[in-house]
């Protein structure tokens, strides 16, 4: 529905019409998100206080909170270890002492014996009796009534304390009476979820009546905060939708199916695709034949193959007479891409470029040259392939490696390096951490999905157990034998450095107690701050079976391919995430042999994470794994939000509010054909016109 009334919308008034709220209030209100009224509406309360009711002293425990009303006994500065303000009070049924550290000569002239004040604040026990420390309080002459509502505390930033945002929640709650905030979905489409209306909602989360389910609200489960985290997801699907809509009006590079180049590359492979593999491939081709811009993301668990489908479609690429980037986030993933490809395609003739940000001056100036002239049709790098020197002749297609880990614009710049006016780049985009349905349908809801869910025949899942670190010397013992019998390990440590805080093992204290336990043994190091070459050179033992034991930081986590490694151990499994674990697990198995991981841990494990342990145990289905991830973590954590810029939520949790993804996608069709209007106001409420060129990526 669309405003018919003359009443201005809150979206349009600024913070500075609030009273209290100047320009500097206003500066240090803009890291929580508020720019206008409307704004202030939607920072919701995280937890909430029952201020409604009297307690008398006389009942009050230790721990409690409560609101008080009582009488100034006595008040006194004291002098002790340090300086405070001790003042006694007493309602008749007992007295209390209120201590302050921090106070004013202005503070300790109120407390006046015999003034009347009502508290509010968390009993202690004191050295007398017992005590609330720097409580709130007011006079009684200053009008003591007691709360009529819960009382919210909100989340909140350097210089803006919670008496502020109540009184700028309580001024903008007001406000609602005079001025217009669009219910952009009509109630008729919230009948059958049971949803309250937005105002109704609002009121209901901000200031909450006595005998309100409190645990509903602070869990996010309550109808009320079910409804704005409905009208969130709807905004953030509609924005990816229009943003679809809006790639599909440009042209792409028709590029035709199965050419002579793509024959021969998968002709010279010792292996042949698996049906998922070719059916992801067809979905690919058939996409890039059409001449409007592919934007598809192909996920697979760790093993399943995905680079060489990426190498398939590149292969017809090139054979159009267009070039090819690839871009990988970390330079060990890059330069395992680059082998992959060079050993691929320089036997077919096509030479593959590199281009990371470590080349020297001159070899970075002959890469670009060869790159904007077209000689490499092919290149592979990090994200030095974006940087404005970067110039390709024809880009036809842009392939993204674990997208995730790369920012929005910095995609956008590198499709963008392919764009005319009215012509995009195909895009495709990889993934090895599978994403759950209801990532897809929200995060990724502008891209088309392929899944490659069968791993290369002769694989085996990969056994996994958990072991205290005191029981190291007996893992040491079974990496002793596993090399003795011709295998090769992984040994992951979580630093580079011994770190007291942290009280992790770290790599370097690891080498050094695996060359004392296993002398025999030829054992590497590599880690994240080691030179390109040196870390390239190690790795490169290692897949020759020079090295025996691979002691390595995380930096092994994707894109390292060694059959013969199938024993790996983590340390301190217990300190990372469920989709880490999972692929650093995925770096062994890759083998005919039957591959284990050992997750060694310190012990006390906290609840959380004794469940990741737990799953991994479990399982070895990525999806399984990703779901439980979202679970645990929520989306921020695991989409890393603030590099994607995408499902930046408010209020909605994925993991939580899974259930209403099929109404948010119904609501959000129905908008888009009936409604327009409403859907431009959700977007703007949401998502803010800042955002809008996201949709290419």
């Amino acid at each position: 529905m669309v405003s018919t009334t003359e009443r201005p919308a809150l979206d349009t008034v600024p913070l500075t019409k609030l009273k209290g709220v100047g320009a500097s209030v206003a500066e240090k209100l803009a890291p929580l998100g508020m720019h206008n009224v409307q704004d202030v509406l939607f920072h919701l309360p995280f937890r909430y206080q029952d201020r409604t009711q009297l307690a008398q002293i006389g009942t009050l425990r230790p721990g409690s909170e409560a609101v008080i009303a009582a009488e100034v006994v006595i008040a006194d500065v004291v002098f002790r270890k340090r300086r405070s303000l001790l003042v006694r009070v007493n309602d008749g049924t007992g007295s209390l002492m209120l201590r302050f550290f921090h106070f004013s000569q202005q503070q300790v002239k109120q407390f006046e014996p015999g003034k009347r004040l009502q508290c509010f604040g968390e009993v202690r026990r004191g050295p007398a009796m017992l005590e609330m420390v720097h409580p709130e309080y007011r006079l009684q002459s200053q009008g003591a009534a007691l709360e009529e509502t819960l009382t919210p505390f909100y989340p909140t930033t350097e210089g803006v304390q919670q008496p502020t945002l109540r009184k700028l929640s309580d001024q903008a709650l007001s406000m609602l009476e005079q001025h217009e905030l669009v219910d952009w979905i009509p109630g008729e489409l919230l009948r059958e979820s049971n949803l309250p209306d937005l105002v109704s909602a609002l009121k209901m989360v901000h200031r909450p009546t006595p005998g309100a389910d409190v645990e509903a609200l602070m869990s996010g489960l309550h109808p009320a905060h079910r409804r704005l985290a409905l009208e969130e997801l709807i905004a953030h699907r509609l924005g990816l939708r229009l943003l679809r809509v809006q790639a599909q009006r440009n042209t792409a590079p028709v590029i035709p199916v199965n050419s002579a180049l793509a024959e021969q590359l998968q002709a010279s492979l010792s292996f042949t695709l698996t049906d998922a593999q070719q059916r992801v491939l067809d979905e690919v081709l058939a996409n890039m034949a059409t001449g409007e811009p592919m934007l598809r993301l192909v996920q697979g668990d760790v093993g399943a193959g995905k680079t060489i489908v990426a190498a398939l479609a590149a292969a017809n690429a090139v054979s159009a007479g267009y070039q090819v980037a690839l871009m990988a986030p970390t330079e060990i993933l890059a330069e395992q891409h680059l082998l992959n490809f060079s050993d691929w395609f320089e036997s077919l003739g096509i030479s593959v470029g590199w281009l990371s940000g470590k080349l020297r001056v001159a070899q970075r100036r002959s890469a670009i040259e060869s790159v904007a002239m077209g000689q490499q049709r092919i290149v592979v790098g990090t994200h030095a392939l974006f940087q404005n020197d970067v110039v390709f002749e024809n880009l036809g297609l842009a392939i993204i490696d674990e997208q995730h880990r790369f920012g929005v614009h910095q995609r956008m710049a590198l499709r963008n390096k392919g764009a005319s006016e009215t012509s995009l780049p195909h895009q495709l985009i990889m993934t090895a951490t599978p994403i759950p349905r209801t990532l897809a349908m929200t995060a990724y809801a502008d891209l088309d999905c392929s899944i490659i869910d069968e791993l290369p025949p002769g694989r085996k899942p990969v056994k996994t157990v958990a072991v205290e670190s005191a029981r190291r010397g007996e893992v040491v013992s079974g990496v002793a034998k596993a090399i003795a019998e011709g295998r090769q390990v992984y040994w992951v440590c979580t630093l580079i450095e011994e770190s007291e805080s942290l009280q992790a093992e770290a790599a370097e204290d690891a080498i050094a107690m695996l060359q004392e336990l296993l002398p025999e043994s030829r054992i590497g190091l590599v880690h994240g701050r080691l030179k390109s070459r040196d870390k390239d050179a190690i790795m490169q033992q290692f897949k020759a079976q020079e090295l025996d034991l691979l002691v390595a930081t995380t930096v092994i986590e994707v894109g390292v391919d060694v059959p013969n490694a199938s024993l790996m151990i983590i340390e301190n499994a217990e300190r990372l995430g469920l989709s880490q674990l999972h692929q650093l697990r995925g770096r062994v198995g890759r083998g005919s042999a039957q591959s284990s991981c050992i997750l060694l841990y310190q012990a006390p494990l906290s609840q959380n994470a004794k469940e990741r342990i737990s799953i991994m145990r479990k399982t070895n289905d990525g999806f399984v794994i990703a779901q439980k991830d979202l679970d645990l973590r929520g989306a921020g954590e695991v989409l890393g939000t603030r590099q994607t810029g995408l499902a930046e939520f408010r209020i909605a949790e994925l993991g939580r509010d899974s259930d209403m993804l099929d109404t948010v996608s119904d609501i959000g069709d129905h908008l888009l054909a009936h409604l327009p209007d409403n859907v431009k106001g959700l977007i703007r409420r949401w998502i803010g016109e800042e955002r809008k060129d996201y949709g290419g990526v």
